[in-house]
């Protein structure tokens, strides 16, 4: 049988209207109040009708990814498609993999990554921190050009997310010195992305520091579907082995080139991207031409996905 995987975009992806296109389903509504009344705030109005500066606050932006994620793996469940192979998530989507795997119970889930994303915003007050995409340079050529900008504070690689797409992050001086240097290296591209928290670099070690001891208080159980995990690119069995993985993701690299390499060499023939929208999708066939790249944007595209994995 041919295998597939289901992939969960994180932070970034978010947009208020985003899950217009299957809201039709109740599942999807319900999902959204799930999440909500587990937080004290109204996800679903947020996407639907809310601002889009409220949205973009990372302490709505993780809950309501997450819960975009699970609303539409549920969705896919109740309209026949198959559990797959594998899951995984990009940064915030690993918990959407980790509840769709059956590891966390989504209401856990919702609290975990809001009590994340404080911690996140916390750890890095506005306007210290900075984020930005290199497009056109090697992930090696991207470390090398780090290492020369980061004078005594951080700068480093922090989201591998295609052969030609690094995502930098650390404190805003030495990103700005990074990017200029990542032109005059050949990048097409150096640009500064519209996100205040530095995600998965050393600055994030306070906010891991507090991720651990919540995490104590959060079950976690063995997934039913292999999850492939952020820092490690390897399928966790175990409570702990789980809880260190969202721990160090915090402030170690999203490799997802190595993840969807990983997929292919395990038999992977299809990846569906299992939240309304294209980004990952757009990655995937950078890494891996020869996969079946398959996105979820409306009803038809949903139907479409599960018919071509009904048989995998």
């Amino acid at each position: 049988m041919t295998k597939f995987a289901l992939v969960f975009a994180g932070q970034g992806k978010q947009a208020v209207g985003m899950m217009a296109q299957i809201a039709e389903a109740p599942v999807i509504r319900q999902t959204f109040i799930e999440a909500s009344d587990a937080i004290g705030t109204d996800l679903w109005a947020m996407v639907t009708a809310g601002s889009a500066d409220a949205l973009n606050l990372t302490i709505n932006t993780q809950p309501v990814m997450l819960a975009a994620g699970v609303a539409t793996y549920r969705l896919w469940l109740e309209r026949g498609g198959r559990a797959p192979q594998f899951f995984a998530g990009h940064s915030l989507g690993e918990y959407s993999a980790l509840v769709a795997g059956g590891a966390i119970k989504f209401s856990d889930a919702a609290a975990l990554v809001r009590f994340r994303a404080n911690a996140m915003q916390d750890a890095v007050p506005e306007g210290v921190g900075a984020i930005a995409v290199v497009l056109g340079l090697d992930a090696d050529a991207v470390r090398k050009v780090c290492l020369e900008a980061a004078g005594d504070e951080v700068v480093e690689a922090v989201n591998l997310n295609s052969p030609e797409q690094i995502v930098i992050a650390g404190n805003r001086a030495p990103v700005e010195r990074a990017m200029v240097l990542a032109k005059a290296q050949g990048a097409k591209r150096a640009m500064l992305l519209p996100m205040s928290v530095p995600s998965h670099c050393a600055l994030m070690k306070p906010a891991a520091a507090r991720l651990a001891d919540y995490l104590k208080t959060i079950p976690i159980t063995a997934p039913s579907v292999p999850v492939i995990q952020n820092a490690d690119v390897t399928c966790f069995q175990s409570a702990e082995q789980i809880r260190q993985a969202l721990v160090e993701q915090l402030f170690r690299p999203v490799r997802w080139i190595e993840t969807i390499r990983h997929m292919k060499s395990a038999g992977v023939h299809t990846v569906v991207e299992c939240v309304p929208g294209k980004v990952l999708t757009g990655l995937n066939k950078r890494i891996e031409a020869s996969l079946a790249c398959l996105d979820v944007s409306d009803m038809a595209t949903l139907d479409a996905a599960i018919a071509a994995t009904a048989h995998a």
